[in-house]
């Protein structure tokens, strides 16, 4: 890489883009339930079961359910680089929907929601790679002093994945049964940056200066499809084990893009040299990747139920912007994460729900940069079921996300240059509200 290109990509590392959960882009929050319990592979109940454990539904009762709901999610996004901060806030609904009817023979079942990704971000102030312009840049040669400037860059990006899944399931005897449906996904990613720096030099006491500015409003957006298997066993009257399979869904994601490139020594570079999956009209693969989920259910006693659950991700054999940017290549290890949980009724209208999850995404520090940074985490939430009569149940919750801290690759990739590592770090927490209705 010349000097020239060196400088410019320094200075325009300046995006984010937010996943709320766990994995890479994957979620699995779908519904308020989960936010207080997100053990329910393994549940069965009229709120989360066609979400989470769909075969699971030949358990209840024959009828008609329409469930809704909706979660906030808030938090903050943090780059550091040499004690500089550089954060953004989030904020980001994510509602959820379904519609299921049961009878002996059968369930049929449909949901709509938020299957990935997160809320919009934006950097009012730059991020860690205008942070690391400086010491790449700064320089004195004696007789020449080159220094650098940011004068107000900002950046802004969102990751976005909605779905919409149909299926069917049925008993094979009174203890096994089984779910099949298929899903349709539409992906959006979004990256708006706006570069505004000067270089200036001074050379025998005399200032030169060269502005660049450089600017990109793009976005990418696919449709994929994929299948899902589930398998119930009610292997007694209080133990109850649930399994899921999600198949990779194919993502052929395709770039609109405004752009407008800095001009630097003869040369016209901007983002999409450096992001070139954002350069309009470019074609890059970015597969959610298959995921397996297993969990079980016991009930201690008529009024408590406690849960256990985990799921797989097989990022490995997904296409995840793999050879996109020759510049930073993107490989994932695949990701895995534990729950547990525990219901309580108080009575016959209130219930008490708990629960925790630990996420290893699969992310190491060589898939960070200022576009993304998919952290190891932490859940905790809580919250609180209200059943007024037997044909409606209300649900509240919180839960926060406790994100590891991570270091970047700064000297790693640019070896020989008086660098530190940027630092990534979050908190995003969120509450949730939801309905499970009889008709």
């Amino acid at each position: 890489m010349s000097k020239t290109k060196f400088y410019l990509a320094a200075l325009i590392l300046v995006t984010g883009i937010s996943s709320f959960g766990a994995s890479i882009d994957h979620i699995q929050n779908y519904t308020p339930e989960y936010g207080a319990n997100p053990a329910q592979q393994g549940a069965i109940n009229r709120n989360t079961s066609v979400y989470f454990n769909p075969a699971g539904l030949m358990r209840l009762e024959d009828g008609t359910y329409l469930r809704a709901g909706i979660q906030y999610a808030y938090g903050k996004e943090t780059m550091t680089y040499k004690g500089k901060e550089y954060s953004a806030d989030l904020g980001a609904p994510v509602p959820n929907l379904a519609l299921y009817t049961k009878n002996k023979e059968r369930t049929w079942f449909w949901t709509f929601g938020g299957l990935g990704g997160g809320g919009d971000l934006k950097y009012d102030d730059g991020v860690a790679g205008i942070g690391v312009l400086e010491d790449v840049i700064n320089m004195d040669l004696g007789i020449a002093k080159v220094r650098a400037k940011d004068l107000g860059s900002s950046a802004e990006g969102s990751n976005m994945y909605i779905q919409s899944t149909l299926g069917r399931a049925w008993d094979i005897n009174d203890k096994v049964s089984v779910s099949l449906a298929g899903r349709v996904v539409r992906g959006s990613r979004l990256l708006k940056g706006h570069l505004n720096a000067e270089l200036n030099a001074t050379v025998f006491g005399k200032e030169n200066s060269l502005p660049i500015e450089a600017e990109i409003d793009s976005e990418r957006t696919a449709w994929g499809f994929g299948g899902q298997f589930g398998l119930n066993y009610a292997a007694t009257e209080r133990l109850n084990i649930g399994m899921r399979y999600d198949t990779t869904v194919r993502m052929n994601f395709k770039a609109d893009a405004d752009e407008k490139k800095a001009s630097l020594l003869g040369k016209e570079l901007g983002f999409s040299d450096f992001f070139p999956e954002y350069a309009d009209g470019r074609k890059v693969r970015r597969d959610l990747p298959a995921l397996l989920a297993l969990g079980a259910s016991y009930k201690m006693t008529d009024s408590w139920t406690t849960f256990v659950g985990g799921n797989y991700y097989f990022n490995e054999s997904a296409k995840i912007d793999k050879k996109a940017n020759p510049n930073h290549d993107i490989e994932y290890d695949n990701g895995w994460e534990v729950s547990l949980g525990s219901e309580y009724w108080l009575n016959k209208k209130w219930a008490w729900m708990i629960g925790a999850n630990y996420s290893d995404t699969g992310a190491h520090k060589d898939t960070f940069s200022d576009v993304e940074y998919a952290l190891d985490s932490f859940m905790a939430g809580t919250g609180v079921k209200y059943r007024p009569d037997e044909s409606m149940e209300w649900i509240v919750s919180y839960n926060h996300y406790w994100y590891d801290s991570a270091k970047g690759n700064f000297t790693e990739k640019y070896p020989g240059k008086a660098l530190e590592n940027q630092n990534y770090k979050k908190k995003i927490s969120s509450v949730g509200l939801g309905f499970t209705k009889k008709i």
